[in-house]
């Protein structure tokens, strides 16, 4: 019956009718009155839609900074130019409003060749700026044909804006997105380029905490991780440590004080252990920080919500705690912030292949006609998912995983949310 739904490359190239399926999980019971999401399979086509020599392509990236953007740039301008034929390449500076309050700058392999080894990204980005009209009039007056954006979920969400003016103009240009976000929040595809540089990196910052924690007389290490929306670097950090005594992110809401509370765990674990090692993502606890009034319904540049920075109130609270209810007894807290450390770092290797890949999966697709597209792995396959789908999806930490699971096992750690119901009902 599986062999129904696989089907092997034969030869080089990529059909058609090679499509990926979103989810591989199903009820073999209901499976016939299922309807599966299906994707076109990324690759080399045998026909393409460009003559190399009409080609203008720019590249443009966006947002915060993660793990691999010099990669995806340098991998993107080595594919074009080798693999394709393609001679005028252009990279767009400072994110989306380089189309039209900057000059492009002229992309070749020898200058991008040693981008990869650097963090950051050589081009540039900003935050804001995203302008339509003026964007697309970028767009139309340099010729670009090809258009690669870089960015997470807020910049996907423009590129479905860009293409959308870009059909509605009629004009012949080609947009796809390559999503990248080192929280791994970015919905459908397995996970986001830089996402292992970020939790590799993050051991560093964990070891360092369960160092100061051990080296002191109810020593407690706090590591801040990034994580606005979603846990997956505390939670990964976490699993790779193995020295974090709880780990706390913004899909598992906690509280502080009362039984089972956070204050509870980490004292017994104290008199335990006599340290403590505390992850939490900046998302977390953001229902308990006190907001001022003029602060309540503040927007950033994009209309998310303004993020109370959790750690120092963390920080701080954990100190008033014991002041209060062990004033005769030391206690010693160091408080680790190394998110700029994290993602300002190069891609390791694991990401360095995975952003080659997925740079020369988007050239595949363009070349081959498709536009409006984000190239991405799904299920261990890349594939071309339409804008749309990737700018409204978010991947979550699901609480009720086996991953998560098996994280409370290694931490033993409370059920907060469970905790929290069950007094709620007494």
């Amino acid at each position: 019956m599986y062999s129904d739904y696989f089907h092997p490359l034969e030869g080089f190239f990529v059909s058609e009718n090679d499509m990926v399926m979103e989810n591989i999980v199903v009820d073999i019971q209901t499976i016939k009155r299922e309807t599966q999401v299906l994707y076109h399979r990324a690759g080399p086509r045998s026909e393409v839609c460009f003559n190399p020599d009409d080609v203008r392509a720019a590249i443009v990236t966006c947002g915060r900074l993660s793990p691999g953007v010099n990669t995806v740039v340098r991998e993107l301008v080595i594919g074009l130019w080798s693999q394709c034929g393609v001679r005028d390449i252009r990279g767009i500076r400072s994110g989306y409003r380089g189309f039209y309050s900057s000059d492009p700058v002229a992309l070749t392999p020898k200058l991008v060749d040693n981008w990869h080894r650097t963090g950051g990204t050589v081009l540039e980005t900003s935050r804001g700026g995203f302008d339509l009209q003026k964007i697309v009039d970028g767009i139309e007056a340099n010729g670009f044909n090809q258009v690669y954006i870089i960015g997470g979920d807020g910049t996907m969400k423009g590129a479905v804006k860009v293409f959308e003016e870009v059909k509605r103009r009629r004009l012949k240009v080609s947009i796809v997105g390559i999503p990248n976000s080192v929280d791994n929040d970015v919905g459908v595809i397995d996970r986001s380029f830089g996402f292992h540089t970020a939790v590799e990196t993050a051991q560093s910052a964990i070891n360092a905490a369960h160092v100061e924690a051990e080296s002191a007389p109810n020593g407690v290490g706090l590591v801040r991780l990034m994580g606005r929306t979603t846990g997956h670097i505390a939670l990964n950090s976490t699993l790779g440590s193995r020295d974090v005594d709880c780990c706390l992110i913004p899909e598992n809401p906690f509280y502080l004080e009362g039984e089972g509370g956070l204050f509870e765990f980490l004292e017994h674990r104290l008199a335990e252990n006599g340290h403590f090692v505390l992850v939490v993502a900046e998302g977390a606890g953001q229902e308990l920080i006190p907001r001022r009034p003029e602060d309540k319904d503040k927007r950033d540049e994009y209309g998310n919500p303004v993020f109370l920075d959790v750690g120092p109130w963390l920080r701080d609270e954990l100190k008033n705690w014991w002041k209060k209810h062990h004033p005769n007894e030391q206690f010693t807290l160091k408080y680790i912030d190394p998110t700029y450390m994290i993602r300002a770092v190069p891609g390791n290797a694991a990401d360095n292949i995975y952003c080659t890949l997925l740079a020369h999966s988007a050239i595949h697709g363009v070349m081959a006609g498709y536009t409006g597209f984000a190239a991405g792995m799904i299920n261990g396959v890349y594939a071309y998912i339409p804008l749309d789908r990737v700018a409204a999806t978010q991947n979550f930490v699901d609480v009720n995983d086996h991953k998560w699971a098996w994280m409370t096992s290694v931490t033993n750690q409370p059920d907060f949310s469970c905790l929290a119901k069950s007094i709620k009902e007494e």
